[in-house]
C-alpha cells in the first residue's frame, strides 16, 4: 500500500510535508496528522468497503465545505475556525487515488480545538446542540436534492422494519427464541416505522441537509472556553430531515448510560440533558423550522432511538455481520439500551414537549 507521506505530498500544500503520523481514534478511515513548517494538517484514507461510491461522496463534501466557508464569511465569522477547509490535490480534485485505488483526502487542521467522547455537564451537550443547529442553519440554502445518496435509505425507517423482519424469518444463528421480548418490542411498533418518511413524502416535512451521525465527538471545541466551532465528519452527509440529525443527537447524547449498558436499570433519558441539547439547538435553527419539525421533535428522538435498537437487534439475529462486537450478544445488549430509552422517552413525552416549547 502507498504510505501516507507518499500521499500527502500529492497535495497542494503551502508548505512541503516534513512528516506523517498517525492520529486519532476513528474507527472508519485512516488518519493521520501531517506536519509543515507553521503548521498542520489532516490526512485520511477513506474506507471504500463503507463508502463505495468515494468520488460522489466527495463532491457532497466539497459542496457543503465550500457553501458553509461562504456562509460564515458572510456572516463575519472565521472560516478557518467553524468549517472544514479541504486541501486540493496537485490535479485540483478534491481527492488523489493511489496506484491501489484507495482515496486519500486532506483537510486543514482547525487549530486550538479540542473534542469530548461524552457530555460531562449539559452545559456540554447544549454546546453541541448549539453546533448542528448552527449546522442546519446554515445549509439551509443549500439544495438538499443535488446531494448524492451516500447510504441508500439510511434513516428510511420503514425500510429498516422489512430489514428486521427478513432477518427475524430468516433466523441464521438462530437466536430469535433468545430475543422473542425484543422482537415483539419493535413489531408493536411497527405502524410508527413509516411515519417520518410519509410526511416528507407528502411535502409536510421539509427536506433538508442532514448530517446523519450527531454524536458529540463530531463538534470541534474551543479548546479554552469549549463553545461550539465546527462540525466534522462529513462523510454521511446525505438529503434528509431535521428531525433525524437531532433525534440520533438525543438518542446518543441525553441517555445516562452506555450504548451497550447492561444493566438496564442504569439506562434513561435525561430530561435535563434534553432540554439542553434542545435549547441549543433551537437557539440557531428555531426560527428555520416548520410547525411541524417543531412538534415532532420528541417523535424523531423517539424513532431514531427505535431505529437503531432495530438495527441493532437485526444484526444480532443475522450473525453480527455489520456492528463490530467485543462480546457474546453485545448487539442484543445495545438494543435492549436502545429499547429501554424508547420505552422511557414515551412514559415523559409531555415533558419532552414541553422542554421543547420552553426552548423556542
Amino acid at each position: 500500500m502507498t504510505d501516507a507521506l507518499t500521499m500527502a505530498k500529492r497535495f497542494a500544500f503551502d508548505r512541503e510535508p516534513l512528516s506523517v503520523e498517525p492520529y486519532g481514534c476513528g474507527h472508519i478511515n485512516e488518519t493521520y496528522l501531517v506536519k509543515q513548517a507553521g503548521s498542520r494538517a489532516i490526512l485520511q484514507r477513506i474506507n471504500r468497503k463503507v463508502f463505495p461510491d468515494i468520488p460522489a461522496l466527495m463532491e457532497n463534501v466539497a459542496g457543503v465545505t465550500a457553501f458553509l466557508r461562504r456562509v460564515v464569511s458572510r456572516e463575519g465569522g472565521d472560516p478557518g475556525r467553524e468549517c472544514l477547509r479541504l486541501i486540493p490535490a496537485l490535479d485540483g480534485g478534491s481527492y488523489a487515488v493511489d496506484s491501489e485505488g484507495e482515496y486519500w483526502r486532506v483537510y486543514a487542521f482547525v487549530e486550538h480545538t479540542a473534542t469530548l467522547q461524552t457530555a460531562e455537564t449539559p452545559e456540554q451537550l447544549h454546546s453541541a446542540g448549539v453546533a448542528f443547529g448552527r449546522f442546519q442553519r446554515r445549509l439551509d440554502g443549500y439544495p438538499a436534492a443535488t446531494l448524492h445518496e451516500i447510504i441508500p435509505r439510511f434513516h428510511d425507517t420503514a425500510s429498516r422494519y422489512e430489514d428486521f423482519e427478513r432477518a427475524v424469518a430468516e433466523d441464521r444463528m438462530g437466536r430469535a427464541a433468545s430475543a422473542a421480548e425484543e422482537i415483539a418490542f419493535v413489531r408493536a411498533r411497527r405502524g410508527e416505522a413509516g411515519r417520518l418518511v410519509s410526511l416528507l413524502e407528502r411535502g409536510e416535512l421539509p427536506l433538508r441537509v442532514t448530517h446523519n451521525d450527531t454524536k458529540l465527538n463530531n463538534v470541534l471545541l474551543d479548546e479554552k472556553t469549549f463553545a461550539p466551532m465546527c462540525v466534522i465528519d462529513l462523510d454521511t452527509v446525505m438529503p434528509g430531515l431535521s428531525l433525524y440529525d437531532f433525534g440520533d443527537s438525543i438518542r446518543f447524547g441525553a441517555s445516562t448510560a452506555a450504548e451497550d449498558e447492561t444493566d438496564l436499570s442504569r439506562v434513561s433519558c435525561d430530561l435535563n440533558l434534553f432540554e439542553s441539547y434542545t435549547r441549543g439547538f433551537l437557539s440557531e435553527c428555531g426560527a428555520l423550522l416548520t410547525d411541524a419539525e417543531r412538534e415532532l421533535l420528541p417523535f424523531g428522538a423517539k424513532m431514531m432511538t427505535y431505529e437503531c435498537g432495530m438495527r441493532f437487534l437485526a444484526d444480532y439475529l443475522a450473525g453480527d455481520t455489520y456492528f463490530r462486537i467485543h462480546r457474546p450478544a453485545h448487539n442484543l445488549d445495545r438494543c435492549r439500551t436502545q429499547f429501554k430509552l424508547v420505552a422511557d422517552m414515551e412514559v415523559k413525552t409531555a415533558e419532552m414537549n414541553a422542554a421543547v416549547a420552553r426552548s423556542l
